[in-house]
């Protein structure tokens, strides 16, 4: 029996990130795209042009359900908007597809563990799409921690922010309950960053935005108690200069990531120092996250392993984001549960 050695991708939706998502798929050494179908008459065809015009033999689908229903495709990459994750993943899951689910993987713990259930029956993976993860810059910044250079890990700072364009206006144009704003589009980052740092997750939030008429936070910016004085400031905004860096910072230095959303030519640059007056400046070679996080789940659903994003860290994000919503609206500290 021959083991199978690339896993056949489809993606179900022409969202903007496929710019990065598909070329990331073709270029994977273990996957192949077999097609892309969106609702919108056209749509997946112009995303298949824009994005990979070399790629003639890549079915284009108008409706969802034939590319769900494509005998040939293993893998399922959901883009579609966040209030639409768990309807399709439950579609996809129930055709026995594995879904690599773009961030956030659903907007209520409920969602995600309806998703989690129905993943055990089908014996299909489900990952939650946040590429930086695999980015070797983190371990980089994990090395130095573990080295003790900074000393005990005592405040995280975590910054996402881009000026919105009139050709994303879509990301908030409804309210938070139904996923609109900068909390659910670019927060997950933020929350995600903030909470790789500590060996716990925290008690409580804090948080201030600013809503618009639909009800969606354009700009949200809080701070996470983990107790013990250990603090993550977090801000994600339309409204400010572009922006995706995370701060850390201990009792004897602190290091920085200058730019978590790399680019795949950008050499990524980490620097950190110590109070005794050490100033250092690491930068790595250029590397595509997409493409790693692409070749880590195929490779988890190839090979049967469980891939390193699992269902327990999708829904403590899901419970900080919830519960930092909450305060924005209330204007109280929420315990989050």
């Amino acid at each position: 029996m021959t083991t199978k050695s690339v896993l056949n991708w489809g993606i179900l939706g022409a969202a903007r990130v496929n710019e990065r998502l598909l070329p990331a798929i073709i270029t994977a050494n273990n996957a192949k795209l077999i097609a892309i179908a969106s609702r919108r008459p056209g749509a997946a065809a112009e995303t298949l042009a824009k994005y990979a015009p070399q790629e003639s033999d890549v079915f284009t689908f108008n409706n969802p359900d034939d590319l769900l229903n494509h005998p040939d495709i293993d893998a399922i990459y959901l883009p579609m908007a966040n209030e639409e994750h768990t309807e399709w993943a439950l579609k996809a899951i129930k055709q026995g597809k594995h879904i690599l689910i773009e961030k956030p993987m659903a907007l209520t713990v409920d969602d995600i563990d309806a998703i989690e259930s129905a993943a055990t029956k089908h014996n299909v993976t489900v990952m939650e799409g946040f590429m930086y993860v695999f980015h070797p810059q983190h371990q980089a910044v994990q090395k130095i921690i573990d080295s003790g250079a900074i000393g005990d890990i005592r405040t995280v700072k975590t910054c996402f922010s881009f000026p919105m364009k009139p050709a994303r206006l879509y990301r908030i144009n409804r309210d938070i309950n139904h996923g609109g704003g900068a909390m659910w589009d670019i927060g997950p980052y933020a929350i995600h960053t903030a909470r790789q740092w500590f060996n716990h997750e925290p008690v409580s939030v804090i948080a201030m935005a600013n809503f618009n008429e639909h009800g969606a936070d354009t700009s949200l910016s809080g701070v996470l108690d983990y107790g013990q004085g250990k603090y993550a400031q977090f801000d994600m905004s339309f409204e400010r200069a572009r922006r995706s860096e995370y701060e850390i910072i201990g009792t004897l230095g602190g290091i920085k990531c200058e730019t978590v959303w790399n680019n795949p030519d950008d050499n990524p640059i980490v620097s950190w120092w110590t109070d005794a007056g050490e100033q250092h400046t690491l930068e790595l070679a250029p590397v595509n996250h997409f493409v790693l996080e692409i070749e880590h789940f195929s490779d988890a659903v190839l090979n049967k392993t469980t891939p390193i994003l699992g269902f327990s860290d999708a829904k403590s994000n899901c419970k900080v984001i919830t519960a930092a919503l909450q305060s924005a609206i209330t204007g109280n500290k929420t315990t989050i549960n």
